[in-house]
């Protein structure tokens, strides 16, 4: 049955209407004896302290900071003694930053930051007639980038110029590439083998501090396809101790006991030649190693573990260093501008280790490092020679290697296509579509 709609009769309505002009009336009444009250204009508070920001000069002490602020002796001495108890002020950086703060009105200081890089701080407070500190690591957050690419001509130019590191600054992009030379070195040349097509893809761990400033962490895992060859690399620590390595997909060690070049990245300038004519001396002579020319003052690094057996001049060679390692092979390093420090006969070193700088010491018309590699006391062409391989993944950690390298391979196979970026924090990224004269010796 169909209901009619029903309308209020006007009985009704008059008494609604009643009932609201009495509910507006109280209202009135209420309202209209309160007095109306102005808001009051803001009054700032007074700072809980007043900061002095000081930067140290080249040469300058902590000591002459805290003396210049016109810091009593006796606060000058407990300062520089709780320092102490954290970090060395004698080997503070230039243009460290150090934060004074005082009570404010009065010339009393209540305590001293003394920031000694982006991620530690010393805070020194007053105790009592002392002064106490604490080290302060600066909080930073992980990120996981998805980076991939294809190659024009360079792989430095390629990732310098890839969006998804454009926020990061050109130092640690140097640092990407240099690790990524620095793991495929045995596979690829990247000064010479490089060809127009060749793609890359990595996943790369990202530091995020609170100020917003990033820093390039740890390369996870990396591909790269060169002339359509696929060379992979996983990151894995078989002992769980920070000294992992990178290995294929089948667990071998893709390093070798010896690096390939002293130097990342470099260019030769001169190879191994039983008969080669001489730059200065005109004459021909065989040429026992390879130069790798590069600025005055590059670092030089160990190409592999061993002991320092030489580190003095050495005629024609000019600053020369010699490194034992196993199996009765030798590494030899000439024309150095100057020795690391700490490096001398007797000392241990690590493949990449930096043992001295590049220079034109000896015979020499150009700054580079002048290459040897012997083993029982035969010279051998560093270029062409098969190194012997790195140790594979232990036998006691396949377990969890099969597991970790399972989930760090997959990551490098969802990228497809142009430069993509994804968080580890999500599921599985969507594929995409694919898109067609330095010197020598």
């Amino acid at each position: 049955m169909i209901r009619t709609p029903r309308f209020f009769s006007p009985s009704v309505l008059i008494g609604l209407a009643g009932g609201l002009g009495i509910a507006f009336l109280i209202g009135h009444l209420l309202t209209s004896g309160i007095p109306e009250v102005g808001l009051l204009e803001p009054v700032a508070a007074a700072p809980a302290e007043r900061l002095e920001q000081l930067k140290l000069r080249r040469g300058q002490t902590f000591g002459e900071i805290l003396s210049n602020a016109s810091i009593g002796w006796s606060d000058q001495n407990s300062l520089l003694m709780a320092f102490r108890e954290q970090a060395n002020p004698r080997r503070m950086r230039d243009e460290s930053r150090i934060t004074l703060r005082w009570l404010p009105g009065e010339n009393v200081l209540r305590g001293v930051d003394v920031a000694l890089n982006k991620d530690e701080t010393v805070r020194l407070l007053r105790d009592g007639t002392g002064w106490t500190s604490d080290l302060i690591q600066t909080p930073i957050w992980v990120d996981t980038l998805f980076v991939s690419g294809a190659v024009q001509s360079t792989l430095d130019g390629a990732i310098h110029g890839n969006s998804i590191l454009a926020e990061m600054s050109t130092p640690n992009r140097a640092w990407v590439v240099d690790m990524m030379d620095k793991v495929f070195q045995w596979q690829v040349d990247f000064s010479r083998q490089v060809r127009e097509g060749d793609t890359y893809r990595f996943t790369l761990e990202r530091e995020v501090r609170p100020d917003g400033t990033l820093r390039a962490g740890h390369l996870i895992s990396a591909e790269y396809v060169n002339e359509g060859t696929a060379y992979r690399a996983i990151w894995f620590d078989p002992n769980d101790d920070g000294s992992g390595t990178y290995y294929d997909e089948n667990g071998k060690s893709v390093r070798r006991a010896f690096l390939m070049k002293p130097i990342p990245l470099s260019r030769i300038s001169s190879r191994y030649s039983n008969a080669r004519k001489h730059p200065i001396l005109n004459t021909v002579r065989a040429h026992r190693g390879v130069d790798f020319a590069a600025p005055t003052g590059t670092p030089i690094q160990a190409t592999s573990d061993g002991v320092v057996i030489y580190a003095d001049w050495k005629g024609d060679l000019g600053n020369l260093v010699e490194i034992r390692a196993p199996n009765g092979w030798v590494s030899r390093y000439g024309h150095l501008s100057k020795y690391q420090q700490g490096v001398r006969v007797g000392t241990r070193v690590k493949q990449g280790q930096t043992i001295g700088y590049v220079g034109m010491t000896g015979l020499a018309n150009g700054p580079h490092c002048h290459y040897e590699l012997r083993r029982n006391g035969r010279a051998l062409d560093p270029l062409s020679i098969n190194l012997p391989p790195g140790d594979p993944v232990p036998t006691s950690a396949w377990g969890r290697w099969a597991l970790e390298s399972g989930e760090r391979l997959a990551l490098l196979t969802t990228m497809d296509g142009p430069p993509i970026e994804r968080f580890a924090e999500e599921t599985e990224p969507e594929s995409e579509k694919a898109t067609p004269e330095q010197g020598g010796d």
